[in-house]
């Protein structure tokens, strides 16, 4: 089968959806699939062998340029190719704390219009390129900001066009009005135009249908995260405690929850001992939460436990899997209902054992793998009780580690995986 699988690039940083959808379009690849693997906005990222193409649609410059100056919507499109240069658009991450809230729902809107918002133009690009160079069977959406998009490749290239969905709902979140208000109306119109979606467990395929998309749940086909496991699940015994080692690995914002698991390890400092706790965590900071980090680190610093902090900075695949098999177990408490849980899945692919907030995607993940313990959402207390659990019974750590690492081993590797996403594919061509 023929696949036109366009993502969304995230300006140079490491972003689990940009990984998961790398890993998926180079499985379908690797399964005999004719996978086209298509940038937008900038080109995409990965900690493996990038199979995305050499060229991005949607250039983030011009989408902006054409967003907030009439000119740039009439440019010939030489000119604009000039502007996607892969240097430039990955220098869009230094500008992003900058993004005025006004500006990202009106661009947002406009997205979501399609052939009717500023950046015609581009759509028409992306439509001519798929019609007369690409030629695909299918197309695959990665997620449902890109809606805007289906209506005319329907129209253009008489095929079926599906959507992904990956943790819209928190961008959505934080649009004002009255641009919010637009933008979920446009979602539910355009949701229309799509043949069939794909979401990455029940929770948030219920949610989505309900909250934002405003269609039958039977639309939606889940399909669960997979990972590339090369490198994950080393057979090498991990060091026991002391110290005992919690992690976090997931972008460092407020969102994420790691202020709470920092409050949490200043708990468990206080019952374990400082020489017999640490706590280590990796992500990417992107700028306008380096305030939000540094007054964590000031706090930790004030506790007298700057010497059990561990920060890694943003990792490679590499350094992700060492990092992972340092630790005894691993926590990313976020605030929000999270849609995915990556990281989770590859903390458990070590064999280390997870304690999450129940709720989002985590309740799901932890009953599939049988791998975690879930406590209350939001809660210090909470997930220093979840940690000190498992410390204080080092079988049952062991346990969770050994189901975990076995079931994503079986169930969650990538290749079982494509082929459910090719299984959906088929249902529409």
């Amino acid at each position: 089968m023929k696949v036109a699988y366009i993502t969304a690039g995230a300006a140079g940083m490491y972003c689990g959806t940009c990984i998961h959808d790398n890993t998926m379009a180079s499985a379908l690849k690797d399964q005999g699939h004719n996978v086209s693997l298509i940038p937008t906005y900038t080109p995409t990222r990965t900690d493996e062998e990038n199979v995305s193409l050499d060229r991005v649609f949607y250039g983030g410059i011009n989408v902006y340029l054409q967003q907030k100056i009439a000119f740039f919507r009439h440019t010939p499109w030489a000119f604009d190719r000039l502007l996607d240069n892969n240097s430039l658009l990955n220098s869009l991450s230094r500008l992003s704390a900058s993004t005025d809230a006004r500006d990202l729902g009106l661009l947002t809107v406009s997205m979501l219009s399609g052939e009717n918002g500023f950046q015609r133009k581009e759509l028409e690009k992306l439509v001519k390129w798929l019609r007369e160079e690409n030629r695909p069977d299918i197309v695959y959406l990665t997620n449902s900001m890109l809606l805007g998009f289906a209506k005319e490749i329907k129209n253009a290239l008489d095929v079926s066009v599906i959507c992904a969905l990956q943790g819209e709902d928190i961008f959505l979140r934080d649009l004002i009005d009255p641009y919010k208000s637009e933008a979920l109306t446009l979602l539910a119109e355009r949701a229309t135009d799509a043949d069939g979606f794909v979401a990455p467990n029940s929770y948030y395929a219920q949610f989505m249908a309900s909250e934002y998309l405003k269609v039958s749940v039977d639309r939606i086909d889940v399909v669960p995260l997979g990972l590339n496991l090369e490198g994950h699940g080393r057979i090498d015994e991990k060091p026991g405690p002391p110290p005992f080692i919690v992690g976090y690995l997931a972008r460092i914002c407020p969102e994420k929850g790691l202020h709470i698991l920092v409050s949490a390890f200043y708990t468990l400092a206080k019952e374990f001992g400082i020489d017999n706790l640490e706590l280590h965590v990796a992500g990417y900071l992107g700028k306008k939460d380096k305030p939000y980090f540094e007054e964590l680190v000031n706090q930790i610093n004030a506790w007298g436990l700057q010497d059990s902090f561990v920060h890694y900075g943003e990792v490679t695949r590499t350094q992700k899997i060492d990092f992972l098999n340092r630790l005894h177990v691993f926590s990313v408490p976020t605030v929000y209902r999270e849609s995915k849980g990556l990281s989770v899945l590859e903390a458990l692919a070590n064999g280390v054992p997870v304690v999450q907030p129940k709720h989002g995607s985590f309740p799901e993940i932890i009953k599939a793998t049988e791998g975690g313990i879930l406590v209350d959402p939001e809660s210090a207390e909470s997930v220093a009780e979840g940690i000190y659990q498992l410390f204080r019974d080092p079988s049952k750590r062991k346990q969770l580690g050994a189901n975990g690492q076995m079931i994503v081993h079986q169930n969650f590797n990538r290749e079982k995986i494509a082929q459910q996403l090719m299984n959906v594919f088929e249902k529409y061509v």
